[in-house]
Parts: structure tokens; sequence; C-alpha cells
């Protein structure tokens, strides 16, 4: 049986944690879908199409064949049953995200119970970054380059010099 799992978020932008995290996704599902949400109550700085386009950039150099990109709104149980997935896969970076991430799986679980989620660690390396961080040191033009790949620093720059 094949196995698909969803690795949603806002991935504004996304960074080489995130990238890692899909890695890690790859190793235990036959199918992972990076399901960009769309979501009314934040004010992104990229576009649902732009978010999209810039991680299957990234993702093009790292032959993970398994990897699809799209986008999303609604509720993710909805859109898990309608991909027929079986697993949400979250990143947990830090304990504080930790209390957040277990109250969404609880939520998740009550309204499809057939519906899993899988915590998965980034490398050490990846544990402290955020897209968050990402955009305030870009902002204030510092060197993210370490942080994402080459196409969203460009991307980076491109907006904040605006």
């Amino acid at each position: 049986m094949k196995t698909t799992a969803l690795y949603p978020g806002t991935f504004d932008p996304i960074t080489n944690g995130h990238i890692d995290v899909i890695h890690r996704a790859t190793r235990l599902f036959d199918q992972v879908i990076v399901s960009v949400l769309t979501n009314p109550s934040k004010t992104p700085l990229f576009s649902t199409d732009e978010r999209v386009e810039l991680i299957r950039e990234a993702l093009h150099s790292h032959s993970m064949d398994s990897v699809t990109v799209e986008s999303f709104h609604g509720l993710l149980v909805d859109y898990a049953r309608m991909k027929k997935a079986s697993a949400i896969v979250r990143g947990l970076r830090a304990i504080s995200d930790f209390e957040f991430e277990f109250q969404m799986a609880l939520v998740n679980r009550k309204l499809n119970q057939g519906l899993i989620t899988v915590f998965l660690m980034p490398h050490e390396k990846y544990t402290y970054l955020n897209s968050t961080i990402v955009k305030e040191v870009a902002r204030f033009g510092g060197d993210v380059s370490q942080f994402v790949p080459e196409n969203v620093q460009a991307a980076l720059i491109d907006r904040l010099s605006r």
C-alpha cells in the first residue's frame, strides 16, 4: 500500500530546515505533498503561487521525485481526505513548538481518526531557524545564504529591495 503524507505550512519562505524535514519524510512515506497553506489571517511576504514556485525550484536540485508541491485552503483534514493522505508531517525545532503542534495533532485526530501526525526533528543545525527570523535578517540586509536555498535568497533580496 502506498503511503502519502502531507507536510503543510505557510513556507514564507521555505528554509533549509523545511527542506531537511521534507528529505526525512521521503524516507518514511512513498509520497510527500508539500502543502502550502493559504491562510487569510496571515499577511505573507510572498503570494501562495510564488511560495509554491519557490519551493518547487528549491527542491528541483534535491532529486526528490516522490515530492509534489501544491497549495490548499480550508481544513487540513479535508485536504488530507481529498489527497488520500494517511499522515501529516510536522517539524519540531524546540520544546516550544511541541505544545502548539500537539494541540493541532489532537484536533486533527478528533476530526479524522485515520490521520496520524508524525513529528520530525530537523538536523540540529536548523533548530533555531524559522521563516520569520529569515525575513528579519533579510530585511536588515543580512546574509541569509546559510538559511535558505539560493533561489529563495534571490527572491528575498528582490522583494525587500522594492
